[in-house]
């Protein structure tokens, strides 16, 4: 089988802070022609984005596609709702895990598979702030052990 080119565009560090990744899935992502030229570009912010399940399809809000330069009247809303492409099957699992209190469904990040943009979306429960410090601590000490070993050698 054919190895897939994969290159990673946009990541959402922010929500590796904010909550705990529980599962993570792909889902391809309906795009305009100026759109997918701006993704290519890496013109792309996931930050503040989230994914909402309604009527049976799954749609990504707040994510930011920056309009095509050389576009012109073709350049669609950067802040449009956008649907993402996933199997009933697929939908119907993460509705009911989102329906638990706690979990959201958050979009970690936009890549390039072959010719495809795809979205990777994580079944996501919030951290409270003293799992943010703790989270961060931790970071901290495995950074300082790092350098400690570095500078030894």
């Amino acid at each position: 089988m054919a190895e897939n080119n994969i290159k990673v565009i946009a990541n959402n560090k922010k929500a590796y802070h904010d909550y705990f990744i529980e599962d993570k899935y792909e889902a391809g992502i309906e795009l305009f022609g100026t759109e997918v030229k701006s993704v290519r570009q890496g013109s792309v912010n996931l930050k503040d984005s989230w994914v909402n399940i309604k009527g049976g399809e799954a749609f990504i809000l707040g994510m930011h596609v920056s309009p095509y330069e050389k576009g012109n009247i073709f350049n669609k809303d950067p802040l449009r709702v956008r649907k993402l492409l996933l199997h009933k099957r697929e939908i119907a699992k993460l509705y009911g895990l989102v329906k638990q209190d706690g979990y959201s469904l958050i979009p970690t990040s936009v890549y390039l598979k072959g010719s495809y943009v795809k979205v990777e979306v994580a079944v996501a429960k919030g951290k409270k702030l003293y799992d943010k410090r703790e989270t961060e601590a931790k970071k901290s000490a495995k950074r300082d052990m790092e350098r400690a070993v570095r500078q030894k050698f």
